[in-house]
């Protein structure tokens, strides 16, 4: 009960408790993008995302956690249409990535790579590699080395 208690202080107050914050919500956007390509979270897709962000914060489950919850929070959003829609997200990640080039270095596309495999449909996964490939653009264009 504690720790879900602490866990929704945080999501509350992500802002305030969470250490680099934005560095956070910047890479769970970028995983709501190969997650919110379709209407449903598949087993798949759910497991690739505890997979990655267990990877991502190796050394901090507790952060991983927070990152999933962020990530299944901006999913909700666009599905209930709650003042975000996937195009919205496509913007915000592009403007994050212009203004702070640093986030850039946060975008692993081989990280990002295993959702293709959870889409059986060829035009889900040739949308899915647009997406993979403006990524990389990204990371070209605004990355620093």
């Amino acid at each position: 009960m504690l720790k879900k208690f602490r866990q929704s202080m945080k999501k509350m107050f992500r802002e305030l408790l969470v250490y680099h914050n934005r560095s956070l919500e910047f890479r769970a956007k970028i995983i709501t993008l190969m997650i919110a390509s379709d209407t449903n979270m598949n087993e798949c897709e759910e497991k690739i995302l505890n997979e990655t962000a267990h990877k991502i914060y190796s050394d901090d489950s507790e952060r991983a956690e927070i990152l999933i919850d962020t990530v299944k929070e901006y999913f909700i959003k666009i599905k209930t249409k709650n003042g975000l829609d996937f195009d919205h997200l496509i913007v915000l990640v592009q403007r994050e990535a212009r203004e702070n080039r640093r986030f850039c270095n946060k975008i692993d596309i081989d990280m990002l790579m295993p959702f293709i495999a959870c889409h059986e449909d060829e035009d889900e996964k040739i949308f899915i590699r647009r997406i993979i490939d403006f990524l990389e653009e990204l990371k070209k264009e605004y990355g620093t080395i």
